[in-house]
């Protein structure tokens, strides 16, 4: 998907929020076990309520491969159904791999050209020839974690290095890389005061903010600081959507939460006007 077909559908739905597939079969509803594959069937029933509501998903992959083939089975089954049915859905990979060469080609293929998703969360550690790997294919986005919403962020991302903070390194040395006009980042919701700064370093790239919801995060304050002229913004809610019920009514539960932040979306929206 282009950046140019993001933004339509945000305009269209009057949205930009993601929603995370962090699906957990120890917070499903009950019922949803006896299923051949409740990970996938609550996936699907959390999809098809939600759709009109979110412009991406964004599985944690952690979630799947927790469960062995099956979850990487029920994870190949829902993203073929995104596709398939809603293939004007942004889909994000939330693996946050990291690594050279031939090594990040080969998760590139995998969750570029097997999976066929859209994007995926990379960790910049290694450098450069451990991202240009993923910048290679062709409408296809890597999203870099520059600053996360995590405590443990502070022991790495926001030290001193030459009189500059890490992450804002990371942000000025990724936008020298070849295809770097496909980069998104990642910057945590709790972090909205830095949003400046960051926007300052790279005012036109698409940032994925976590931790609005359940980590404490303000949309107020994020897009305050953090949208431009083209949203340039997915706010991502995992937990505080999906997770809403436990009872059969789990997906009008998720649809009427994720309602609740995109009648917030379009007063943010209307800003921009």
């Amino acid at each position: 998907m282009t950046t140019a077909a993001l933004v339509e559908q945000i305009h269209k739905k009057q949205s930009f929020l993601c929603i995370g597939l962090d699906t957990d079969l120890d917070k499903i509803p009950a019922h949803l076990l006896e299923e051949e594959d409740p990970i996938f069937a609550f996936n699907k029933a959390i999809i098809d309520a939600t759709h009109h509501l979110c412009v991406a998903y964004k599985p944690n992959i952690a979630f799947y491969e927790a469960y062995g083939i099956k979850g990487w089975q029920a994870l190949e089954k829902t993203i073929q159904y995104l596709n398939a049915n809603y293939p004007e859905i942004f889909t994000i990979a939330d693996a946050k791999r990291g690594d050279i060469g031939n090594t990040s080609t080969r998760y590139a293929k995998a969750f570029f050209e097997d999976l066929e998703f859209d994007s995926i969360t990379i960790a910049p550690y290694m450098g450069k020839d451990s991202v240009e790997p993923f910048l290679a294919f062709k409408d296809k986005h890597t999203i870099i974690l520059a600053l996360t919403s995590n405590q443990g962020a502070y022991d790495y991302q926001t030290k001193m290095v030459d009189g500059k903070e890490l992450y804002k390194i990371v942000l000025e040395t990724a936008q020298g890389y070849e295809g770097a006009e496909n980069l998104m980042y990642v910057v945590g919701a709790t972090k909205a005061s830095y949003l400046t700064e960051i926007r300052e370093l790279v005012p036109h790239s698409f940032l994925l903010i976590p931790g609005v919801g359940a980590q404490g995060g303000s949309l107020e304050e994020v897009c305050k600081y953090g949208m431009n002229n083209q949203v340039g913004l997915l706010i991502n809610s995992s937990r505080g959507i999906i997770y809403s019920s436990n009872n059969r009514d789990f997906a009008e539960a998720a649809a009427e939460s994720a309602k609740k932040i995109q009648v917030q979306m379009i007063g943010e929206l209307g800003k921009l006007k």
